[in-house]
């Protein structure tokens, strides 16, 4: 049976990308998906090869088609987001246009265009990916500048890497969430069996790791905590891991500040493929942890 661990943050930057690419790198024939749409960055350390291609579409923007518009100006009082564009010809006609950056795909002007002449298209935001790594399958994908409906586009991630999986016998998907609490976390983590939580001994990383963890007991699904960088306030790292036990939560284990995690950043490496120091004896023991308790 293929079991689905989702690593997350409440908060960017905390380091929860690097400790997946060490995942990925540990675990027996994993699948990876990438599933932090919206600012994917996996790709730089895992190097991908493209397999598969395919368009993402969601939602709709609407277009005017110029040969139609009497410049009535309808849709310029009813859109509320500021995306009608008026322009004024050389011989002083007036023309109207619509920003696709501000398009929010409501449909107001689609509906009360007097003489029904603005279309409206399907929305192109973005693309997903099978790749193959060096550590097994991966699964991503790239969000259009401006582009919405990103819960959408990690549940499509999900179930792609979930198929590669069943098609491929391996039994394990290792997922980069996106940060935060937002829709996009919600469809990375529904229905997988576990979570790790990775945030660093700071006022706002304790803050933000009280609102993921709510999250996932919200959703029963079972999490752990990983402390990064804990030596750099070992008081508050404590404090943290003890709030993580009454929210419920295991502790997974802490990681030191280590100079290696930038070496292996700047090398294009993970950090267990990049040197044994501190930082990658610490996500061993930790792998090793969530593994015995999720397989």
């Amino acid at each position: 049976m293929t079991r689905e661990i989702v690593v997350i943050s409440g908060k960017g930057g905390t380091g929860k990308t690097s400790l997946t690419a060490s995942f990925a790198t540990l675990a027996r024939q994993p699948v990876i998906a990438d599933c932090d749409v919206d600012a994917a960055d996996l790709h730089l350390v895992l190097a991908p090869r493209v397999i598969e291609r395919h368009e993402f579409w969601s939602g709709h923007e609407a277009v005017i088609r110029p040969t139609e518009c009497t410049a009535c100006g309808a849709c310029l009082e009813d859109c509320r987001f500021g995306a009608i564009k008026t322009d004024r010809q050389a011989n002083g006609q007036i023309t109207f246009s619509i920003d696709p950056m501000s398009c929010e795909g409501c449909g107001v002007c689609v509906r009360f265009c007097p003489v029904q002449a603005i279309e409206f298209r399907q929305r192109r935001c973005g693309e997903w990916m099978v790749s193959d790594t060096r550590c097994g399958p991966m699964v991503h994908a790239q969000l259009g500048i401006a582009a919405e409906n990103s819960g959408k586009l990690v549940s499509t991630v999900r179930r792609a890497a979930r198929r590669v999986a069943d098609e491929s016998a391996r039994t394990m998907v290792i997922v980069d969430g996106p940060p935060g609490i937002g829709c996009p976390v919600i469809a990375s983590i529904a229905g997988a069996d576990g979570v790790l939580v990775v945030t660093e001994p700071t006022r706002s990383g304790e803050h933000d790791l009280r609102r993921v963890l709510e999250l996932a007991r919200h959703f029963r699904i079972p999490s752990w905590v990983c402390v990064n960088k804990s030596d750099i306030n070992p008081e508050l790292t404590a404090r943290i891991e003890e709030e993580a036990r009454r929210l419920g939560s295991e502790v997974a284990g802490r990681i030191p500040w280590d100079p290696s995690v930038t070496g292996a950043q700047l090398a294009g490496a993970s950090v267990v493929e990049y040197e044994d120091g501190p930082a990658s004896n610490s996500i061993r023991t930790i792998w090793e942890r969530l593994e015995n308790a999720i397989l």
